[in-house]
Parts: C-alpha cells; structure tokens; sequence
C-alpha cells in the first residue's frame, strides 16, 4: 500500500492507495526481498507491527485484497502452517499465495475538526482522523472519485469545493493552503488544477508524487472538456470516459447545467450501467466462489448472477462524531437476524473498519457508495425484495425519500412518515394536533423572526436545523450577537429545510425513550435518564438506565407521549424520543424513527436485543409479543444499574475547548454495571481513563452554580481532599467552612504572590479539574486556558455540575467496585419485574 500524502503525515491521516502505483518493479521487489530477509534473519513467520493493538493498515490491508490477515495470523500461531490454511475467499487456493489486485483500492480518512472552536485543520503526525472510507474501482481516477463521495454527503467529487459547500476563507492563501497539510488539502488541490497551476508547481509546494497530480489533472481536464457540450450533444463515448473516471450522474448532471435525474436517464438511454465485479484475492487467475462486490464502469460483463431477490440492508458509511460503531451494532443485528429466518441480505457499506463489511456477515457484500445512484444501479439489478434504512444512522436515514421516490421498496416505517419527523416544524405542528406538549416554537424565515419569537419568550433560545445527526449547527443563543451568528451556522448545514428555533428550558432532566413499534402500536422501549442536564447533546450525556430521579408520574407522561407519537406517525420499526422533565412537566424535544446510538446499550443492559424485534416487524415476522418489554410491563432492573459514558479525544485537538455543548463531540462510549448507581457511574468513569484524585483538587465556579455546590464542596472536604480554588472562590468557600487555598488566575503570572496552577499541576499537587464554565464569566480566557491545561497534562477534568455532583456521592457511598458480569446480574433478575428501581 501507498500513502499519497509525504512522509511527516500519521498513515490514519493520509490518502492510501493499494496496490503501490508509483514503485518501478525493481523498487517492488527490493521492498519485498527485504521483508523476506528479514523474517528469516529474525526467524519468525509473520511480522506484526509492535503496537498494543492491532495495526490500523492491516485492517485495510485485509478488506482491500480480501485476505484475512488477523484469521491467518491466528492459524499460524495455532502451528497449522500456510499451506494447509485454505484461501476463505476462492475457496480453491491456499493462504500461501500472495494476493493479486485488478483493482484499485483509495482509503480517506473522515475528519470532523470544524466541530471544535478553536482547531486548526493542520494534520502531521499526530492522527486526528475519526473515521475512514474505502472505495474500489478499475482506476485511480474512478476509486479517489468514488472515496470523495463516500466522505462526505455533500462532496461530488474531485471539486474545488468543501464539504457542506462551505465557503473558502476571506484569508485564503492557495499556495499556503497547498504547502501545509491539511484535512482539506485535497479540494485546495481541485482548486489549484482548476486555476491551471501546473503539475511541477503542485509537486513543489506539496511534495506529492507527480503520478498522482497527472491523475488528478485528468479528472480536471476530462470535466473542463464535458463543459463544453450540452446534454443532448454528449457524444456516447465521452460519457463512458466519463463514468469510467469516477464522475457520478449528479456532477455530471451539474457540468451539463442540468440535474442527477436528467444525468441518469442520458446514461442509461445509451446503455451505460456499471457492471458487478468480485474481490477474488487472485486477479481472476484462479475462479472465485465470492460474495464480495463492487460497481466500475470498466468491463464487459456480471462476475455474479442475480437470482436472490435478498433484502437490502444499508450500512452507517464512515465513522465520524455522532456515526460510530453503534450504528454498525444495528446493521449487524439486522443482518444476523435476517439470516436467522433464512432471508437473503444484500448489504452496501465502505467502512472498512465495521463487521458489516466482512463478507461472510452476508449474502451478498457490496463496498459500495451510500448514494441515490448506487443503491437504484445495485437494486435494480438485484432486484431486491425491499429495503431496511433505519439500522444504519443518519446517511441512509437521508435517503428514504429519495429512494421510495424512485420506486424502491422501503421495509418499516413509510419513508413519508420519516419526512414529516425529521422536518422540524412539521413534526412540532403535529405534536401540538395530539396535544403532546413541547418547549414554544417557531419555524424560521428570516432573522427578524429569530429576535421576535426571542424577544417574546425570553432568552436563552436554541436553534435547532432538520435532517441532521449529532446535533451539526445546534446552538443555544444568550442574546442577539449569538443568535445571528449560530442561524447563519444551522441555515449552512440545513439548506434545503426551514431551521426551528425553540425556548431553551434550563434545569430540566433530560430522559429517552428507545423503542420499536409495529403499525404504531409499541412492542418494546427502554427509558433512560441523563445524569447532566438537558443541553448536554444526548451522545455527550451520561446515561442511566433504570431512570434514578424522575417521578412516577412524569414515567407516566413521557409514556403516554410515546404511545401517542408511535400512533401518530404509525410506525413499524425502531424509533427514540427525547424529553424534557421538570417536575411533573414532560416536553418532548425529539423524534427519530430509526435506531439511536443507545440501542446497544439499552437492549444489552436489559438483555432484549431491539434490533432484531425491530427487523421482524419490518419483514412482517410473527413475534411473541408477551414476552416482550411493553409499555404496560416494562423490564426495569432491580439489582443492578448501567451507565453509558462518553469518551473524549481532547488531548489530540490541541486547541479545542473541552466544554460539552448541544453539538456533540465525543468520540467513543464505555457501559458498565454496578448493584447501585454510584458504583456503576464510578467503574464507568474509570473506564473512560479517569483517574480518582489522591491529592487536590482545584475548583472554579461562575457565581450562578455557587448555591447548588455547597453541598458538593462539603462531601469532597469530608472525603479528606485539600480543595484549591481562584480567588474569589476560595474566599467564598473559607467563608462556607470548606477551607480552600486560592490560587492565582493563570494571566495574573508573576503579578501576584498566590502559587500558580501549573505549578502545582506540574508537582502533582492537582489531580482533578473542576471547572464549570458558563457564558457571562469575566474571565473566559482564563478558565480556557485551566481546561486546556489539565487535559495537556493528563488531569482529570469534570465541566458538568451534576456530573461533580455525582462523582462526590460515588466516592462516598460507592464502597467496595464489585467484578460481577452482566450475565450473572441478569440472571439474579426476576423476569418482569416492573417497580422503578
């Protein structure tokens, strides 16, 4: 494998190609007779990176040749040597040859830097990617195309555009842009072709080999050439060259000032369809009995043939913040359950980091774009018996009205009562006809609408746009400044649907609902509450599950709500709801009619797998109903409690803010059990790579948590801990009882005698962070730059009151951290019980 990007860029941030395109055959072999040498030389048989964990490359290297490398590695360690391991693909041949590619393999790796305020796009040797795609064409010029598009939704190819149609910086320096790598180096480089800097220039500011800028200057060429015709003068073949680089009906739709449809029906008029080719390890020298696919426009003919009529399952596309393995739990889930009841699945995906795109999880693999033209290229060919797009997150999500538009069979909930969930203000108009109730809203046209609804139920608001996950552009506005500049973020990232702004409830919980409903009637649900406050984006939040302070009464309410929106929106299949609870007051913020990222947790802790009841109802399966978690018998565990953590990268963002917000910005989870909730939060939050303070702990506080953390202060001083805190603080604490020793604001260095933070960071004399930051501080900067601080240096750091509050009670009272398993708290558990915990 190749990396397109110079040496100085961490291989999980560069651009891989494979096979190598740019080693004669001298320097091939050289590379390859040294591997050899040294594997003697050393007397072992196969090499593995010295990492503490697997390899990112080999993952790649395995999904990209169709050789199970881990699988061979683990024979090879059980002594069955090589020739004896038979090749899982073609079935004929052994592991002991090489494979062979007659296609090319381009890996890009997913960014989601624009969500931290503060980050750089700069990339060097520190990895900073969250996700990757793959694509698989007959040429350089059709795989990078095809991997642009996998990235981003709302990338179409090599152009000179960024994602999201972002505008370019005021600033822009192209040759700067060029000379530092960064994660949108690749559109600068369009953008260079496209203004006719020469290759030799290119080469010079990025040091990128110059096959591939030839590459890329084809591409650039070929649709400056396409410009010059209309859609009723594209000669055949030009529009085969076309296909055949990579280019998709919607670019070419675009060149020829026309649209995707119009695009579409011009290619297949002349014939042009992709045609489905296999990943056979071997360069089909040898005959292949594989399942594993991909579409190119180079060929002749079908390596398979389509008799199967197996049902579609749409996969989560690359991993990214708010997307991640969750989502690939759900596909998964849904795939096993459909081979359960012996149905044929066709699966589409490019992720090679998820277990749907193994080839043995399905009947047919196809690694694959998650476009309206694809997916109708592959069901049309496929003949498909029906589709399922709410296992898989957003992306697929996205595509339900397009795809029922274009007379593809969606299994589940009707892809028009998506539509009227996902659109904001439609779904609010909805919710007031059922007389479920919600915070005030309005749907938004312009800005003086924003300062109106503002000014009549008083700030703080939140904008919220549709059809979008992980929260993209949802910000809560503390007066007009914000306000204008948070619409012009959620009007970018929903263009094409109206943004709804809502009053922002403070001091609420915040508690959801998974469930799974058959024709609006709900079969199972789980309720879980978050430890934060509503604010916290639900994927940030730390969840509990059975709920630990919320009424029976608001149980109630936030029950009827659901029974009453399942109804509504009649749905068969998976589907989340998000409420608000103040008191006995329940509002509903949200509804997804798919699987949320807390399926896994929810149907793990209660031990009812909701993927595989939701494919059922959507295949119209029978099911025994009375076994299952209804709303009028809930399973709600009685010795035991989960948590679901969130893990967060801040220590790689250099310069980000680590402050939850609406916008979501973890990056993994972590569950675990314990018999009461403090020993749960506590195993959870050591999961998560906290470390409990032995020492000190430092405590800065905005006036309006003052009152609230009293209480708090008081249990940390008992536990025996010496508190530190900024001046004003500590002087509020002494005066409280809870002795405090003030410390000097980290911009005050050298201008007063108070010990300074990162001196005593430094010295070990701090080993936790408290830090609850709110808008209207003084000293913003400051409390910044202690954040920033304490995750440079490895501090723990707690920015949430309730979490503080949370984490005091759990060193208190969590005793002794018990090891007992899941299954064995399950077992203990008497079936049906139904008591709040």
């Amino acid at each position: 494998m190749e990396n397109f990007d110079p040496l100085g860029i961490h291989t999980g941030d560069s651009i891989v190609v494979a096979p190598s395109q740019t080693l004669s055959n001298e320097e091939y072999h050289m590379l390859r007779e040294t591997a050899i040498k040294v594997v003697r030389h050393l007397g072992i048989y196969c090499i593995i990176e010295v990492n503490a964990r697997l390899s990112r490359s080999s993952a790649l290297a395995s999904k990209a040749t169709g050789y199970p490398l881990a699988f061979v590695a683990a024979k090879l360690a059980l002594g069955i040597p090589l020739p004896e391991i038979r090749n899982a693909v073609s079935e004929k041949t052994t592991a002991c040859f090489e494979p062979s590619l007659d296609y090319i393999v381009t890996k890009i790796p997913r960014w989601d830097l624009d969500r931290f305020q503060g980050m750089s796009r700069e990339i060097g040797s520190a990895m900073k990617s969250v996700g990757e795609v793959m694509a698989v064409g007959r040429t350089f010029e059709e795989s990078v195309q095809k991997a642009l598009r996998m990235c981003h939704p709302s990338v179409d190819g090599f152009v000179p555009q960024l994602p999201l149609k972002k505008a370019w910086a005021d600033t822009h320096d192209l040759q700067q842009e060029l000379a530092v790598p960064s994660s949108t180096r690749i559109f600068s480089l369009a953008k260079a072709l496209h203004q006719g800097m020469s290759v030799g220039e290119i080469h010079r500011l990025t040091a990128i080999d110059k096959w591939f800028l030839h590459k890329l200057q084809r591409i650039t060429h070929l649709e400056q050439h396409l410009q010059t015709y209309k859609s009723g003068t594209v000669p055949r073949e030009l529009l085969l060259k076309v296909k055949q680089d990579g280019f998709s009906d919607k670019q070419i739709g675009q060149i020829l000032d026309g649209n995707e449809r119009g695009a579409r029906e011009l290619r297949l008029s002349y014939g042009i369809r992709p045609w489905v080719k296999q990943i056979d390890t071997l360069a089909a020298e040898y005959p292949a009995m594989t399942n594993y696919l991909y579409c190119t426009y180079h060929g002749q003919e079908h390596d398979v043939d389509f008799q199967d009529k197996g049902i579609m399952v749409l996969g989560c596309g690359p991993y990214h913040i708010g997307n991640s393995v969750e989502f690939d739990w759900c596909a998964v889930s849904a795939i096993r359950a459909l081979r359960q009841m012996g149905k044929k699945t066709v699966v589409v995906n490019h992720n090679p980091e998820t277990v749907s795109t193994d080839f043995d999880e399905c009947d047919r693999l196809y690694f694959e774009e998650l476009t309206l033209e694809r997916i109708l290229d592959i069901t049309q060919q496929e003949d498909c018996s029906g589709s399922i797009v709410s296992v898989g997150g957003q992306i697929p999500n996205n595509l339900a009205i397009p795809l029922h538009m274009n007379g593809v069979q969606i299994l589940g909930t009707s892809p028009l009562q998506i539509d009227r969930a996902e659109e904001r203000s439609v779904f609010s108009s909805i919710l007031d006809d059922l007389e479920v109730s919600q915070a005030p809203w309005r749907a938004l046209s312009s800005l003086e609408d924003a300062f109106a609804f503002a000014n009549q139920v008083g700030y703080p608001c939140l904008l919220r746009p549709s059809y979008v996950l992980s929260g993209s552009a949802m910000n809560v506005a503390y007066g007009e400044e914000e306000m204008k500049r948070f619409l012009e973020e959620a009007t970018q990232v929903s263009q094409e649907h109206p943004v709804v702004i809502t009053k922002f409830v403070g001091g609420a919980r915040e508690v959801e609902v998974d469930a799974v409903a058959k024709d609006g009637k709900v079969l199972v649900h789980a309720i879980t509450e978050h430890v934060e406050d509503a604010g916290v984006h639900s994927g940030d939040a730390t969840l509990m599950l059975p709920t630990q302070t919320i009424s029976q009464g608001a149980l109630e309410k936030v029950k009827i709500a659901t029974r009453k929106i399942a109804r509504a929106f009649e749905i068969s299949g998976p589907f989340n709801t998000q409420f608000l609870v103040k008191g006995n007051d329940v509002m509903v913020i949200e509804c997804n009619l798919r699987a949320s990222r807390s399926f896994p947790f929810v149907s793990k802790t209660i031990g009812v797998d909701f993927i595989s009841v939701a494919t059922k109802v959507m295949v119209g399966e029978p099911l025994d109903e009375a076994a299952l978690p209804s709303l009028d018998k809930p399973f709600i565990p009685v010795d035991y409690v989960g948590i679901k953590a969130p893990m967060f990268s801040w220590p790689r963002l250099r310069d980000a803010d680590p402050v939850l917000r609406c916008e979501m910005a973890s990056t993994g989870e972590v569950a675990c059990f314990g018999p009461n909730i403090y020993s749960a939060f506590l195993k959870a939050m050591l999961s998560t790579g906290f470390k409990l303070p032995q020492k000190g702990i430092l405590i800065g506080i905005q006036q309006s948590f003052r009152p609230n953390f009293l209480a708090t202060a008081h249990q940390l001083k008992e536990e025996g801990f010496k508190l530190y805190a900024t001046e004003a603080t500590s002087a509020w604490l002494c005066a409280n009882d809870v002795p405090a020793i003030p410390v000097a604001w980290p911009s005050e260095k050298g201008v007063t005698a108070l010990p300074n933070i990162k001196g005593l960071i430094n010295e070990g004399q701090i080993d936790l962070v408290v830090n609850l930051p709110n808008n209207n501080t003084r000293h913003l900067k400051d409390n910044f730059v202690i954040r920033r601080m304490a995750v440079d240096h490895g501090v723990p750091l707690i920015t949430n009151y309730q979490v503080v509050k949370l984490f005091a009670e759990a060193i208190r009272y969590a005793g002794e951290l018990d090891t007992t398993s899941l299954f064995h708290y399950r077992q203990k558990e008497p079936r049906g019980a139904t008591q709040q915990g």
